[in-house]
């Protein structure tokens, strides 16, 4: 479940961080600018890849977005603070523009230092029932599950429900009360 979700975790990093620096690269940008753009990406593309899911799962896209804040910022940050001291620390990778072989080498070098970085945090934060652990249970219903307990309803659930595939969620409007379970 650490593979996956720092796999995760480092898809939307990725997207973000790569697209920050070709946008930097290509206008010219100083280092400092074209880190920030792409942290300031990799984030939004990050929280994005982990927001959705949860609002197809039927939460509202307030209690999705506090989740993936509480499960996704640690583990986007170290492979934020990774990917970038190492993508700075390679001669000429921040300044070979993006045609120059360097730039995509420096780039897979730097996110791959970022996932074995992150790999233990996220392992460490699903052993204490954080991080990906708390976004694990609402693709599998159990969040809701426990709202409709909480809210007093009887849970109508068949086994045709656990079919995959097969979801009631997308009658429920979530207000994001169910968080504090």
């Amino acid at each position: 479940m650490a593979a996956n979700a720092t796999l995760h975790c480092l898809t939307g990093c990725a997207i973000g961080e790569i697209l920050g620096l070709m946008i930097g690269t290509a206008l010219g940008l100083s280092n400092a600018v074209t880190i920030a753009l792409a942290v300031g990406l990799a984030f939004l593309f990050g929280y994005a890849l982990s927001t959705l899911p949860l609002i197809q799962a039927g939460l509202g896209f307030f209690a999705a977005l506090s989740v993936v804040f509480a499960a996704d910022t640690l583990s986007i940050a170290t492979m934020e603070v990774v990917d970038n001291v190492v993508m700075a620390l390679i001669p000429g990778a921040m300044d070979s523009g993006l045609v120059n072989p360097i730039f995509w080498v420096g780039m897979m070098i730097a996110l791959t230092a970022a996932f074995i970085a992150a790999f233990p945090v996220n392992r460490y934060l699903i052993d204490k029932g954080k991080g990906h652990a708390l976004t694990h249970q609402y693709h599998h219903g159990a969040g809701h599950e426990d709202h409709a307990a909480h809210a007093g309803h009887q849970s109508h659930e068949t086994a045709a429900q656990h079919e995959p595939g097969h979801s009631d969620h997308g009658e429920h409007h979530d207000s994001g009360d169910h968080l504090h379970h």
